[in-house]
């Protein structure tokens, strides 16, 4: 049964044909845009800093044993992107917080180290074992500062040397304050790239948190792009050095090796005293010396008093026996 529709109802399917936006295919949509931060960086450049920061704790691991004799246990928590209000908001209250200056770069960034870590530290360089018995929440004195100036120089020292495979920047404290709210630097809708990092010291756990401004880090692209590629096809004079020095302390086995001929086990089970075992080998020919089962180098074997002894005389170019 066919049913006539009216006017009405004819006005209202027109109506809603024109209300509905069509979409031709292969349009692009808008991504959204927040113009509130601008100076956001490239995911790749941030998993940059990640890898550079964790070079900057590996170090720090060695330089903070030595400096304050005591164990310590330093992971790299994160990296990310935050606005500064944001940054400080997570920070605790009171804390020890420093303005570091970024030369040549104008601009600030900010190095902040947890109470929880700091009291530790005070103990353990006024010859204490850093065990605190009860938990202390105020303010650092100004004696206080003065005694962490030298734990504040290393830090920024291995952190200057961790940046030096980007670029070159000098790495200074300017003011220190104990209440994050007071170091107002940055514009509150400024980005930063904060990088977390958890220090443990005996039964004491604590973080430290650095801020930089990612307008200054944006500026560096090009050089990340550079550097960081050549650091990972070329090893600097630095790093040999330093393997070279994990390495030295190694035990190598060492062995000089007498060719001759093939015996059967059961020629070999039969020798006697006063047998002669021809090594068809002339007496002045010169043998190898083997290590770790590479050879290396080639001398004769002598008497050094009452011990058996090999003089080298070259160095070889084989590396395998």
């Amino acid at each position: 049964m066919s049913r006539q529709l009216s006017q009405q109802e004819i006005d209202a399917v027109f109506q809603n044909t024109l209300g509905r936006k069509t979409e031709r295919p292969g349009t692009r949509r808008a991504a959204p845009f927040d113009f509130r931060r601008p100076d956001r960086i490239a995911k790749s450049q941030l998993r940059a800093i990640h890898q550079l920061h964790d070079n900057f704790v590996r170090n720090l691991v060695s330089s903070l044993s030595a400096y304050l004799r005591s164990y310590l246990i330093i992971n790299l928590v994160s990296v990310e992107q935050l606005s500064y209000s944001e940054f400080l908001e997570c920070l605790p209250s009171p804390t020890c917080i420093a303005s570091i200056g970024l030369r040549p770069y104008d601009g600030n960034a900010v190095l902040e180290l947890n109470s929880s870590l700091i009291f530790p530290i005070l103990e353990i360089l006024l010859g204490g074992d850093g065990k605190l018995q009860f938990s202390s929440q105020r303010e650092i004195t100004e004696i206080e500062q003065v005694l962490l100036d030298g734990l504040f120089r290393l830090i920024l020292r291995d952190l200057r040397e961790a940046w030096t495979f980007v670029t070159d920047i000098d790495f200074s404290i300017d003011t220190i304050e104990t209440e994050p709210q007071f170091l107002q630097i940055l514009a509150p809708t400024e980005a930063v790239v904060a990088v977390a990092i958890e220090i443990r010291i005996g039964d004491s756990i604590g973080m430290m948190n650095i801020a930089m401004p990612s307008i200054i880090i944006k500026m560096m692209r090009q050089k990340f792009d550079q550097q960081w590629s050549l650091r990972k096809s070329v090893s600097t004079d630095q790093e040999q050095a330093r393997m070279l020095d994990l390495i030295r302390d190694s035990i190598l086995p060492a062995e000089v090796v007498l060719t001759g001929p093939q015996l059967l086990l059961r020629d070999l089970m039969n020798l006697e005293e006063g047998d002669v075992v021809n090594f068809e080998t002339v007496a002045s020919k010169p043998v190898d010396l083997l290590l770790n089962g590479a050879r290396k180098y080639r001398g004769e074997v002598m008497r050094a008093g009452r011990r058996a002894a090999f003089r080298v005389s070259e160095k070889t170019r084989e590396s395998v026996p």
